[in-house]
């Protein structure tokens, strides 16, 4: 019997079916792959950045901005913390209208200032989900407002500002930075990428509720540090003696700079007027320009100098040579170059006096003698019609074209200031060169980039101290212009323009001075021809004229109150500078002291003042009034017996110490004026009249005073147990009063400034130690 087929008991796979669903299953894992790498590779750093904005906040923590340093290592321009607000706007949710309304209430003080109105506020947390800032570099007390209103999503947040101690002081050297810290001007932005340094950032872990979880931060690079060649001391008595001249003279600006003529670096650097870079958002955009570098002027008669000097040093001109100034009137090529009224009608002179009397005629001829290209050359080896490479931006090079594109009569023009523009940087950097022997230095306003601070040992304070020796190594840039004996023969004729000629006003007291006035006709815009009425007033000079310590060129612009001209308005600046920055550095006098009446009458001067502002008598009733004397005080009343012959015996006693001292002084100071003398012995014997800026190491104990006592009456009562004679101040400066007063227990009101005319009491009065001695000063 045969079996039966056996039956198949599953449902046969249909090949087809199991092909679909393969080719399926391959799709999806594909798409998934595929899916997987665009996620996870191509967009991984967006994912990963949108993560972190997710559970971080994150800030860039600004540098500290690098300090500028003054030479003595006075901070001129340093960073402090201040607080800053922003807001989270996820946070703030929907009451950003409300709360931008109550935060512009606190921090928009300042009409002008727009970053803070409640609109502005409101639409940049509108704009961004996670950070927008309310208010930046806030004062405390604004900050503590905002705080005490304890905003949900409002955060305080600490950030740097740059703030200048000084507030105007030089601060067109120095510049000013925007609210990002980003230099605008001056050095600040020069040397911007130095002084940044590179930002950090800090990042702060948040969970889904905004929780801070931690936060991790990375340092900021601090910016270097930088030391200047200003001296701040020497710039404020600059700037003090512009400002009081341009508000004179109601000149439209002025500048002044000091410099160091054997190395170049600039010492002071003056404007006016000045802005405070503290508060640059209301400064008038007019004053932040640097004219020290920037403006471009006719120099006048001040650039007779180089002609003069072109013509000792290239064509054999000297001093004691005879030229013809034919009354004041030379006509060449068709052209007619007159003298100053005032000079009309001189013939044949010397051509020191030529110089001395600012002749016009007396220039052309001197560049005459060198011919165009001779002369053009001189007068670019002065560094005119080229940038000096100081470390300040938007400087100019000025205006001088090349020889061959002159006009037959462009000699007669540029040998008398005119046909050239200069600036003020150039013009001192000029005279220097006469002053340190006929070498041209490039001026500087930067000693050093460092990244130590104040206070750290790699870092030391360079106080100037005047050299009169050239560096063993001349700097780049540095040159010779003309022969050392030229310039020996420079300063003696600049010194005659000042004892002799237009500068008598530059005369200083105790000092030899020289220098010369310029006074240059500005271009009519409307005319574009030579104003009568606008006008520039110069002054170029040095002192002392043997061995000069200082170089300092005074440009007034535009002065419409009283004399116009250079020996009036100029020359009385150099005077003020001068004196007080020699008497500031210790430079030894090489000339006798002399009263102020004295001076005057030297310098010419029209308004010579016979009646002191204070008499003796007002002095003596100032004198029982600070002491608080009573009536029957012996001190008011005149010198008793005995309190003659007290004062006798201290003047023997005085005299006899005297006498002792004046054995140990040298014997080649015998026969210098008593004046001086007196300065001599009152000094320590040393040969500087005011005591050296180095040596602050040395001090000298002042007698132990016991503290006056305050009456009820408001009287004040000196301690009478010890008497000490009053010495003779008369024709000390008011550091040597001070300091000799100091000494010997007594105190001292001033009046006035200079050097010291009247005192009260008379010197060899016996007074208690801690008296009051008022004493009067007048230049």
């Amino acid at each position: 019997m045969r079996s039966s087929p056996r039956q198949n008991l599953t449902a046969p796979i249909r090949r087809s079916r199991f092909l679909w669903v393969a080719i399926f299953l391959c799709f999806w894992v594909a798409a998934i792959g595929f899916r997987l790498m665009w996620l996870q590779v191509v967009r991984h750093k967006e994912f990963v950045e949108r993560a972190d904005k997710q559970q971080q906040r994150g800030f860039e923590v600004s540098p500290r901005r690098g300090v500028l340093y003054d030479r003595n290592l006075n901070e001129l321009a340093m960073t402090v913390l201040v607080d800053s607000v922003y807001a989270v706007p996820s946070e703030v949710g929907q009451n950003k209208a409300s709360d931008a309304e109550l935060l512009a209430k606190i921090v928009h003080a300042d009409p002008l200032d727009h970053f803070t109105t409640a609109d502005q506020i409101e639409a940049r947390m509108n704009a961004s989900r996670n950070f927008a800032w309310v208010a930046r570099k806030l004062d405390a007390d604004t900050a503590d407002r905002v705080k005490d209103l304890n905003l949900k999503g409002i955060y305080i947040q600490k950030e740097f500002k740059r703030f200048y101690p000084d507030g105007e002081l030089a601060a067109h050297v120095l510049g000013y930075v925007g609210m990002d810290d980003a230099g605008l001007g001056g050095l600040e932005r020069q040397f911007d990428d130095e002084l940044h340094g590179t930002s950090g950032h800090e990042l702060t872990a948040v969970d889904a509720k905004h929780h801070v979880m931690g936060s991790k931060e990375s340092e900021p690079m601090p910016g270097e540090n930088l030391v200047l060649t200003i001296d701040a001391n020497i710039q404020y008595m600059a700037e003090q003696a512009l400002d009081a001249q341009v508000k004179k003279t109601g000149a439209a600006h002025g500048t002044v700079v000091v410099q160091d003529p054997r190395t170049g670096n600039i010492l002071a650097l003056a404007v006016s007027p000045r802005f405070n870079p503290n508060d640059s958002r209301h400064v008038d955009a007019d004053s932040l320009t640097n004219l020290a570098v920037s403006d471009v002027y006719e120099p006048g008669s001040t650039f007779k100098l180089v002609t003069y000097s072109a013509a000792i040093d290239g064509a054999g001109v000297q001093p004691t040579d005879i030229v013809d100034c034919q009354g004041g009137a030379f006509t060449y090529m068709g052209r007619t170059l007159h003298d100053d009224k005032s000079d009309m009608g001189m013939g044949r002179v010397t051509v020191q006096k030529a110089l001395e009397k600012s002749s016009d005629v007396g220039a052309a001829k001197m560049a005459l003698k060198l011919g165009n290209e001779k002369f053009y050359e001189y007068i670019k080896s002065y560094g005119f019609g080229q940038r000096t490479g100081i470390e300040l931006p938007s400087e100019t090079r000025g205006l001088l074209r090349p020889a061959r594109k002159w006009e037959p009569t462009s000699i007669l023009s540029l040998a008398i200031g005119q046909e050239v523009g200069v600036t003020p940087v150039q013009l001192v950097t000029m005279v220097s060169a006469i002053a340190n022997g006929g070498v041209y230095m490039p001026p500087h306003v930067l000693l050093q980039s460092t990244e130590a601070m104040k206070g750290d040992a790699r870092l030391q304070a360079q106080p100037f101290h005047p050299s009169y020796q050239l560096p063993e190594k001349l700097p780049d840039g540095s040159h010779r212009v003309i022969k050392e004996l030229t310039a020996a023969k420079m300063r003696a004729m600049m010194q005659g323009i000042v004892i002799e000629g237009t500068g008598k006003a530059a005369q200083l007291n105790g000092y030899s001075s020289g220098g010369k006035t310029g006074t240059a006709n500005k271009i009519d815009p409307a005319t574009h021809t030579y104003s009568h009425t606008k006008l520039v007033a110069s002054f170029a000079g040095f002192a002392p004229v043997s061995a000069p310590a200082i170089s300092i060129a005074v440009v007034i612009d535009t002065p419409t109150i009283g004399s116009f001209y250079g020996a009036a308005v100029s020359a009385p600046v150099f005077h003020d500078v001068a004196q007080q920055v020699l008497e500031y550095l210790g430079v030894p006098h090489d000339q006798p002291l002399k009263s102020d009446r004295e001076m005057q009458l030297a310098r010419n001067d029209t308004e010579v003042d016979d009646t002191p502002g204070q008499s003796v008598g007002d002095l003596k009733a100032m004198f029982d009034e600070v002491n608080s004397l009573p009536e029957d005080d012996p001190l008011r009343q005149p010198a008793t017996a005995a309190a003659m012959a007290e004062n006798v015996q201290a003047d023997a006693v005085s005299d006899a110490a005297a006498r002792a001292a004046h054995a140990k002084e040298p014997a080649g100071l015998s026969g210098l004026p008593d004046k001086v003398m007196q300065a001599f012995r009152a000094n320590g014997n040393t040969t500087s009249v005011m005591p050296d800026a180095g040596t602050s190491a040395m001090k000298v104990d002042a007698p132990k005073i016991r503290a006056p006592i305050e009456q009820q009456g408001g009287g004040v009562v000196v301690d009478a147990g010890k008497r000490v004679t009053v010495p003779e101040f008369k024709g000390d400066g008011l550091r040597t009063v001070v300091q000799d007063a100091a000494r010997l227990g007594l105190r001292v009101q001033t009046l006035g400034s200079g050097l010291a005319t009247e005192q009260a009491p008379a010197a060899g009065t016996m007074v208690p130690a801690g008296t009051e001695i008022v004493v009067r000063f007048a230049r």
